[in-house]
């Protein structure tokens, strides 16, 4: 089976790979720590300090699989690229809100660096996935889990 592709920016990249070497040269020491400390505290079968560093161990473990993974499977968003004539994963997209004539304005990125509170979706969101492939002046209904509403769009940059 096909491993899914990580959408991301250089710069989200580079973060990821940030988070990777600070979880292994960093959390992953203190977190052995906590468990000879745990451990020095005598029967593991009732010491609540082992459980708990354990468990973090668990957690810290599964984001470095998952961050790794993530990386393995990059595909690289070129934000350079000249082609603006229609939505793309990288562009950044202007558009009015038919219903109130409010216009939003977000840039499309992969799931990893998606924050809709600066202005980043998912590729993989309602939205994202309605405006995709379509071009400046065209209107489109978006399915969302609220309610479907329509877009038009104004802007590719």
């Amino acid at each position: 089976m096909a491993e899914k592709q990580h959408y991301m920016t250089l710069d989200g990249k580079a973060k990821i790979e940030h988070e990777l070497n600070e979880l292994k040269t960093v959390r992953r020491k203190e977190v052995v720590e906590s468990i000879k400390i745990a451990r020095s505290f005598g029967d593991l079968s009732e010491n609540a300090e082992y459980d708990a560093a354990k468990e973090e161990q668990a957690m810290v473990e599964g984001r470095i699989a998952q961050l790794e993974e993530m990386l393995r499977n990059a595909a690289i968003i070129s934000e350079d690229a000249e082609d603006t004539s229609v939505v793309g994963i990288g562009r950044t997209v202007t558009f009015l809100m038919l219903e109130d004539n409010e216009e939003e304005t977000y840039t499309i990125v992969g799931s990893a660096e998606a924050d809709p509170f600066t202005g980043k979706i998912s590729n993989e969101s309602p939205i994202a996935k309605s405006l995709l492939g379509r071009s400046v002046g065209e209107q489109v209904t978006v399915q969302a889990p609220g309610g479907d509403f329509a877009v038009k769009i104004t802007s590719i940059k």
